[in-house]
C-alpha cells in the first residue's frame, strides 16, 4: 500500500481535538439546543452541496426504496440524538456528557445482540459492567451536587443510545453508497428534521449574536466535517480499534478545554467514573477486534485449506 503523505496518527490526533471542541462551542452559543445543532448540520450540508453536486450526485440513481427509508430514519435519529445531547449540556458538565456519549459502543453491542443475535461473549459481559459502573459513579456524583445535573447525564445517555440507532439504520446502506453521499443525505434528513422541530417548538431561527454564528460554523467545520472526515480517512491506514480507541479520549479533550475555557472543575466522582467508562470501552473493543481477527482466521482457512 502507498505511504499516506500525512501521518495518520497525526491526522487522527487532530480528529480527536476537532471533536473534543463540539460540546464546547454548544456551551459558548446563547441559541436553543435545537437551533444549534439545525444550524451545525445545515452548514456542514451547505460545505458539502458542491462536492456532492460535481462528484457524487449520479449516486442517487443507485438508491433503492428501503435504502431511503432507513436514511430516513437514520437522519431522523441523528437529529434527536444532536438535540438531547445539547440540551444535556444545559444541565451537566462537558466532563460528565462527553464520558457518557462514549458509551456508544457498549449501546452498539447491545443493538447487535437484539436485532442480530450476535453471541456474548464473557469480556463483553464484564466491560459493560464496567462501563454502566461507571455511569452510576458519574451521575451518583452528579445528583449530590444537583438534581438537574442528574437529569443532564439521563439526557447525554439516550443521546447516545439514539446516535449507535443512527449508526445501526445506516450501515446497510452505506454499503451501497460512498460516505460522502450517504453522510450528505442523512445530514440533510436531520437538517429537514430539526428544522420541523424548531418551528414547532417555535425556537426563532434568529437573530443571534454574531458569536453564535460563528460557533455554528464552527460546529460544521471542525467536529463535524474535519473530525469524521479524518477518522474515516484514517481507517485506510489504521484499524477501526485503533481510531475507536482514540477517539475514547475525546472526553479527555473536552473536560481540558472546559477547565482552561468555560472555568469547569472536575470532581472526583467525574475523573474515577470517567476512567471507569474508558476502561471498560477499552476492554470491549480489544475483546472485539480479536474476535474478529479469530474470526478472518477460521474463514481464511476454510477458503483456503492445506
Amino acid at each position: 500500500m502507498k505511504e499516506p503523505n500525512i501521518n495518520p496518527y497525526i491526522a487522527l490526533a487532530i480528529g480527536v481535538i476537532s471533536v473534543s471542541t463540539s460540546a464546547i462551542m454548544v456551551k459558548f452559543a446563547s441559541a436553543p439546543s435545537g437551533v444549534i445543532a439545525f444550524y451545525r448540520l445545515f452548514f456542514s450540508v451547505l460545505f458539502m452541496l458542491p462536492v456532492f453536486v460535481l462528484k457524487y450526485r449520479h449516486e442517487l440513481k443507485l438508491i433503492r426504496k428501503k435504502d431511503w427509508l432507513l436514511t430516513a430514519i437514520s437522519g431522523v435519529f441523528l437529529a434527536l440524538h444532536f438535540i438531547l445531547w445539547f440540551e444535556s449540556l444545559n444541565y451537566t458538565s462537558v466532563a460528565s456528557s462527553t464520558v457518557l456519549v462514549t458509551l456508544q459502543p457498549l449501546f452498539a453491542f447491545v443493538g447487535v445482540y437484539l436485532f442480530f443475535k450476535e453471541k456474548i461473549t464473557g469480556k463483553a459481559i464484564f466491560s459493560g459492567v464496567l462501563a454502566i459502573a461507571g455511569s452510576i459513579i458519574i451521575s451518583w456524583g452528579d445528583f449530590k451536587i444537583s438534581g438537574m445535573a442528574l437529569w443532564g447525564d439521563i439526557l447525554a445517555l439516550i443521546a447516545c443510545a439514539l446516535v449507535t440507532a443512527y449508526l445501526l439504520f445506516g450501515q446497510n446502506v452505506r454499503q451501497r453508497l460512498s460516505l460522502v453521499t450517504y453522510t450528505f443525505l442523512v445530514y440533510g434528513i436531520s437538517t429537514f428534521s430539526l428544522l420541523v422541530y424548531v418551528l414547532i417548538m417555535k425556537e426563532p431561527l434568529g437573530p443571534y449574536p454574531a458569536g453564535d454564528w460563528l460557533c455554528f460554523i464552527l460546529l460544521a467545520i471542525f467536529p463535524t466535517l474535519l473530525g469524521h472526515t479524518l477518522f474515516n480517512w484514517s481507517l485506510k491506514w489504521l484499524s477501526t480499534t485503533t481510531i475507536s480507541m482514540a477517539i475514547l479520549f475525546e472526553p479527555v479533550g473536552a473536560a481540558i478545554l472546559a477547565y482552561y475555557l468555560l472555568d469547569e472543575s472536575l470532581i472526583w466522582t467525574q475523573m474515577v467514573g470517567g476512567l471507569v467508562v474508558i476502561v471498560g470501552i477499552s476492554i470491549f473493543l480489544m475483546d472485539e477486534r480479536k474476535a474478529k481477527l479469530i474470526a478472518n482466521r477460521q474463514n481464511s482457512r476454510i477458503k483456503n485449506p492445506a
